[in-house]
């Protein structure tokens, strides 16, 4: 999208809230109370409009916002403050970001990782071009009850901060947000919403599951939502890389050179060969995904090893991707779909490269034993307490709520075939007077890896409009275009699952009007 575009696309999205408004000062928000409710603010400030390219998106990742992002009032402030058991401080941080110009529309940002630092609260996560702070929403972000890095765990020690992580600090942010936007603005928000990708995924999904009736409609994006199973099935991988690599020089396996780069581009080529032409058009991108049925096998070296063949010990590694079994037979976590971008060597490694997941081999024979590793991951509290795989969103559907997911088919950390299967069984077990596409759609992004990226991959697309006008119009989104830097120029359908996009047989092949929804 040209910066001209974007600019005239974010004057159309937030000029409608250009009405006359009542509301505070941004500084009188310093002495907002909520009875009973342990709050303090920490700091007020009117932010002045922001050219487009100056807002960062993440203050430790590179990125900023495209469109210009208008004056906004932001709050920052705590719930809970406490000493915990470790002797730590807790609380649940969190950042409000109030428009001048509200559009009436309330947006709760998910986290990433283990949380522990409140982001931006823009609204960019599924929005594609203009975050929804932009567009004239109040966003909201958090936390989630800890301070650290993306990835430290430390937290989990203390079972209140545990909880907070889970569920609880989700919860307790939409309410509280919700009440200073009706302070603030005097009128309660119309519509409010959820987005998140990752951690928000899953956050989103337990806003779906815990809090039925908080937001009218939710994005969940690659939901990291069983980690303990998505990371055995890392491990089960990674271990049977291991097995197969060569060593290093101090006699530890090296999974990452199981496969040259000559080797990675030997399956990729293999795999589009096989699939990327069962949608009409061999354009690099696989997305009739059923009708692909590739087996490494086919690969297999009938005598010394070349460039034009894998070796027994490769093909035997790479079944792995099938996913962990128990001794009796159940699928432990389905395995990762063959797609274009498991060999992708930028930003994140693809699965090709070997899970980074660190994995002590058995000193025994008889490699991972996944019914040991099953049975610790059943057990662990995190399945109980963190795990957001109810099925049944009876209370959320009969509010009205609207649940889009959508998952990156090249995701290396969290498999799009576990998302598949919550979103059949949740159809499945959810007592709703209308089918599961009257109020739930998935979307699959061929080439995508874990919440965007991949050099195969069409990762722009706003499921946050989609799920706008489903909520507000009751337009259903049949199919979201999606466009990326891989392919400059291309434009696809993104169609609901178990629809595929498919060439039409004329028209310009890299428009995305020259293709059809099929199952």
């Amino acid at each position: 999208m040209s910066t001209a575009a974007r600019l005239s696309l974010a004057c159309l999205l937030f000029s409608p809230a250009i009405l006359a408004q009542n509301r505070h000062a941004c500084a009188d928000l310093k002495r907002f109370e909520q009875a009973g409710v342990p709050l303090e603010i920490t700091n007020t400030e009117a932010v002045p409009a922001t050219p487009p390219g100056v807002m960062r998106i993440s203050p430790a990742m590179p990125g900023t916002v495209d469109v210009p992002v208008p004056p906004f009032c932001r709050v920052d402030g705590m719930l809970d403050r406490r000493t915990g058991a470790d002797g730590q401080t807790y609380g649940i941080g969190f950042a409000l970001a109030l428009p001048d110009d509200w559009n009436g529309r309330f947006l709760f940002q998910g986290g990433g990782g283990l949380n522990g630092s409140v982001l931006p609260p823009l609204g960019a996560p599924g929005a594609g071009d203009v975050p929804a702070l932009a567009r004239g929403f109040a966003v909201v972000s958090t936390d989630s009850g800890h301070k650290g890095s993306v990835f430290d765990g430390s937290f989990f020690r203390d079972q209140q901060a545990s909880l907070d992580f889970y569920y609880v600090a989700i919860g307790r942010v939409a309410v509280l947000a919700k009440r200073m936007i009706a302070w603030y603005y005097e009128r309660t928000a119309a519509h409010s919403y959820f987005a998140g990708c990752s951690t928000g995924g899953r956050e989103g999904m337990i806003m779906s599951q815990r809090y039925p009736a908080y937001f009218d409609g939710i994005v969940a994006g690659a939901p990291a939502m069983r980690t303990g199973h998505s990371n055995l099935a890392l491990a089960y991988i990674a271990a049977a890389f291991g097995e197969a690599a060569p060593k290093d020089a101090s006699g530890k396996p090296a999974p990452r050179e199981l496969l040259s780069d000559s080797d990675r581009k030997l399956l990729v080529g293999s795999l589009l060969e096989a699939c990327d032409a069962k949608d009409g058009l061999k354009d690099g991108m696989i997305f009739n995904r059923s009708a692909c049925h590739f087996d490494p096998a086919v690969l297999l070296c009938q005598g010394a090893k070349t460039d034009g063949c894998l070796t027994a010990s490769q093909v035997n590694a790479l079944e792995a991707f099938a996913g962990p079994k128990t001794s009796h037979g159940e699928q432990v976590y389905p395995g990762f779909p063959w797609d274009a971008g498991m060999g992708e060597s930028k930003g994140l490694p693809g699965l090709l490269y070997g899970p980074t997941i660190p994995v002590k081999l058995p000193a025994a024979a008889g490699g991972f034993d996944v019914d040991r590793e099953a049975f610790r991951v059943d057990s662990a509290a995190n399945g109980l307490l963190g795990d957001s795989t109810w099925t049944n969103l009876s209370t959320f559907v009969a509010h009205g709520g609207k649940l889009l997911f959508y998952h990156g088919l090249s995701d290396p950390w969290f498999s799009a075939l576990d998302t598949i299967g919550y979103y059949e069984k949740m159809s499945r077990d959810t007592p709703a007077r209308e089918p599961v596409h009257a109020w739930s759609r998935l979307y699959l992004s061929p080439g995508m890896g874990h919440c965007g990226g991949g050099s195969a991959a069409l990762d722009r697309f706003d499921m946050l409009s989609a799920v706008v006008d489903w909520v507000e119009k009751g337009k259903a989104p049949d199919a979201v275009i999606a466009t990326g830097k891989a392919f400059p120029g291309r434009s696809r359908p993104l169609c609901p699952y178990p629809q595929y996009a498919a060439y039409n047989g004329h028209g310009d092949p890299n428009d995305a009007a020259s293709f059809a929804c099929r199952e």
